[in-house]
């Protein structure tokens, strides 16, 4: 008869063998998680840009005003507002600030930490409340840290046509 009962448990030594190749698995994956976090943090801005074109449009034929997207890039945001283009500015935190008779309707924020910026070859895009046009026609650059770009291209129409630069972001079409 066998006098010592069965060991149940793990050795230092097999704990540290596991523990090494967990470390070396997640320093593997790391670089792609970052990559995959990159590329949704720019498809998802990209998105939200379009989408609030859209809203500008219709906001503009619901109200039955003019209302304009406009574009402060240093301060890293967008603001969708009524009167002119100097009348509303991201000072600070919160949202715009607009002087009258100008009303703030929503402003888009992101972070350096976002490591997305936004080209545009215009100030700000007005949408006109009788037809839906918009003018002048922009084109929109959304870059993302890794260097690929969506690009939102407005028409006279005030339609939005979306694609990516060289069809480097899956799920649009090569500009």
């Amino acid at each position: 008869m066998d006098s010592h009962p069965a060991q149940r448990g793990l050795t230092l030594i097999e704990t540290a063998v596991v523990t090494s190749v967990m470390a070396i698995a997640a320093m593997t994956a790391a670089p792609g998680m970052q990559h995959l976090l990159d590329a949704r943090r720019l498809d998802g801005f990209a998105t939200q840009l379009a989408a609030d074109l859209q809203l500008a449009r219709q906001e503009a034929i619901v109200r039955n005003q003019p209302v304009r997207l406009s574009w402060h890039a240093a301060a890293g945001c967008y603001v969708m507002h009524t009167g002119a283009v100097a009348q509303c500015r991201c000072d600070g935190e919160g949202p715009a600030l607009c002087s009258a008779p100008a009303t703030q309707l929503r402003t888009v924020r992101w972070a350096g930490d976002e490591r997305i910026t936004i080209q545009s070859n215009t100030a700000s895009i007005l949408f006109d409340p009788q037809h839906g046009t918009a003018s002048p026609t922009a084109t929109l650059r959304i870059t993302g840290a890794d260097g690929r770009s969506i690009h939102h291209v407005v028409n006279v129409m005030g339609r939005v046509r979306s694609c990516a630069a060289l069809g480097a972001v899956p799920g649009y079409r090569a500009c």
